[in-house]
């Protein structure tokens, strides 16, 4: 399960301290601190993958052919402005920005 880091928000609406909690990723995001019952907010942060983390690794578990394996859809953007898909079969061939 994902850790997710939450910051508490004090009475007068300024930013308390973090603290991480251990939660399913089909949870809804927490309202309030577990313990206290102080109102909270999530903060997003860069997930960390543990595990060998050197270029070479990192390079080939990123690669077109293992992510399309685990189910990914990969677009690479094209000199025109548009994000054309390169990996998975998932989502529209093409990507514009008139179409966000």
């Amino acid at each position: 399960m994902p850790v997710y880091t939450y910051q508490i928000i004090n009475k007068d609406g300024s930013e308390g301290e973090l603290f991480d909690v251990i939660r399913k990723m089909s949870d809804p995001p927490l309202k309030k601190h577990p313990e206290t019952g102080q109102k909270v907010k999530r903060i997003f942060q860069t997930p960390h993958i543990a595990g060998i983390t050197n270029n070479l690794h990192d390079k080939s578990r990123t690669s077109d052919k293992n992510l399309e394996k685990l189910g990914f859809t990969t677009y690479r953007k094209n000199g025109t402005g548009h994000y054309e898909r390169t990996t998975g079969s998932g989502g529209p061939e093409r990507i514009s920005r008139d179409d966000i």
